[in-house]
C-alpha cells in the first residue's frame, strides 16, 4: 500500500470512529465547512500536555464557559485563572496560558497566528503545540507527534531505537505520511488510533486500518514498542506543612507561593522548604505562628516530575484574635474548594482533617 492509500485508509477509519471531544470539530462537520476555533485547539493542547483526555474534559468546558474567547482569558485576573486550573497539575502551564492569551490579544489582535514559526514565538508553545495548532486549526501541513503518535509509528515502521533517540525518525515518518489534503484530520486520526486501538498493552490489532502494513506486528514486536531509555531514579525530598485552623469557624491559614518556580503563584498552607536532607527535629521552628503544634502520624506523599515528596503534617487551632503573618489569609471551609490549591496541598489539608 502506497503513502496515499495508507493515509486514505486511516482517514476512512477516522471518519467512522473519531472520538467525540468537546474541543474537536468532527470530520463530518469539517466536510460541511465548520472550521475549528484556534482558541479551543490551543486551550485543549495546553491542558493535554502530560495529562489525560479524561482529566482535561471538565477543565476545558469550565474554562471555555468562563472565558469564551482568548480576549476574555487575557482580561481575566491571574489569581482566578490559577484557581480554575487547580488540580490539573503542571502549574507553569496556567501561567503560560495567561501570558499567551495576553500576547495574542495585544500583539495579534485576538487572533492566533497560523504558522508554526509565529506560534513558536508565543509563551508556553513548543514545537509539538505549534505543529498541532497550525495543523488542526488551520490545516497546515506539519508533523504532529505526541505520545500516541510515537507509539503508532514506532510499531507501524518497527522503529526499535529507544525514545527519545527515535523522535527524529518518528517525526520524519509522520511528516512523510501526513497528506496535503485534510492534514488536521489525519493528525487527530493517528492520535485516536493510538488512544483506542494501538494501545500500550494488548492493542486491538484486528480492528486496525493499518493491520497489513504494521511491520512490528508482522515480526511479533508490536507490544514491545516503543522502547524507552531507562529512567533515572527520582530522588525523595522531605518537608513539613503547617495546617492552622481558626477556632471560630475552622478556616485554614493559606499563603501564596512565589510567582516563579515549582507551583508558582499557587496557594499553599505554610511550610518548610523541601530538601533531601530535611531536618525534621527542627521543623516546628519554621511554623508560621507560635502555637501548640501537634504532629499527625504518617506522611503525605506526592510525586512531581523530577522528585518524590514526603510531607510531615502539623496542625494547630488558632484563636481568631491571633495576628497572622503578612501575605497570609484565612480561607473558610466553604471557600477552600475555590482556592488555587495544588493537589499536594489539598492532600495536606485533608490529612490534618483526618
Amino acid at each position: 500500500m502506497n503513502k496515499h492509500s495508507s493515509s486514505e485508509a486511516l482517514l476512512t477509519w477516522y471518519d467512522r470512529n473519531a472520538r467525540d471531544l468537546p474541543w474537536r470539530v468532527s470530520p463530518g462537520d469539517r466536510k460541511l465547512g465548520v472550521v475549528p476555533d484556534p482558541y479551543e485547539v490551543w486551550l485543549s493542547e495546553i491542558m493535554l500536555q502530560q495529562t489525560t483526555v479524561a482529566a482535561v474534559k471538565d477543565y476545558f468546558v469550565k474554562f471555555k464557559t468562563r472565558w469564551p474567547t482568548v480576549a476574555d482569558l487575557a482580561a481575566a485576573d491571574e489569581a482566578d485563572v490559577m484557581k480554575a486550573w487547580a488540580g490539573l497539575g503542571y502549574y507553569s502551564r496556567a501561567r503560560n496560558l495567561k501570558n499567551c492569551a495576553e500576547t495574542v490579544a495585544e500583539i495579534h489582535d485576538g487572533r492566533f497566528p497560523n504558522t508554526e514559526k509565529e506560534l513558536l514565538a508565543l509563551p508556553g508553545i513548543g514545537p509539538y503545540t505549534a505543529a498541532a495548532i497550525s495543523t488542526i486549526a488551520f490545516d497546515s501541513h506539519a508533523a504532529v507527534v505526541d505520545g500516541n503518535v510515537e507509539r503508532v509509528l514506532s510499531r507501524r515502521f518497527q522503529i526499535e531505537d529507544p525514545l527519545p533517540d527515535s523522535k527524529t525518525e518518528i517525526r520524519a515518518a509522520m511528516h512523510n505520511l501526513t497528506p496535503l489534503d485534510r492534514p488536521g484530520d489525519f493528525a487527530q486520526a493517528v492520535m485516536d488510533l493510538g488512544a483506542t486501538i494501538c494501545t500500550p498493552k494488548r492493542p486491538a490489532c484486528g480492528l486496525c486500518p493499518w493491520l497489513e502494513e504494521c511491520t512490528a506486528r508482522k515480526s511479533g514486536l508490536h507490544e514491545t514498542l516503543p522502547r524507552k531509555a531507562p529512567k533515572k531514579q527520582k530522588p525523595t525530598r522531605y518537608g513539613a506543612a503547617f495546617v492552622a485552623r481558626r477556632e471560630t469557624d475552622g478556616a485554614v491559614l493559606l499563603r501564596r507561593r512565589p510567582p516563579k518556580g515549582l507551583l508558582g503563584g499557587m496557594s499553599e498552607v505554610p511550610g518548610t522548604e523541601w530538601h533531601e536532607d530535611f531536618d525534621a527535629a527542627s521543623a516546628v521552628q519554621s511554623a508560621p505562628l507560635a502555637s501548640s503544634w501537634r504532629q499527625r502520624s504518617g506522611e503525605v506523599k506526592h510525586t512531581f516530575t523530577h522528585f518524590h515528596l514526603k510531607l510531615t503534617i502539623y496542625q494547630a487551632l488558632i484563636p481568631a484574635s491571633h495576628p497572622i503573618p503578612d501575605g497570609c489569609w484565612w480561607s473558610k471551609p466553604s471557600e477552600l474548594e475555590d482556592e488555587a490549591l495544588p493537589t499536594v496541598m489539598r492532600k495536606a489539608v485533608e490529612w490534618a482533617r483526618g
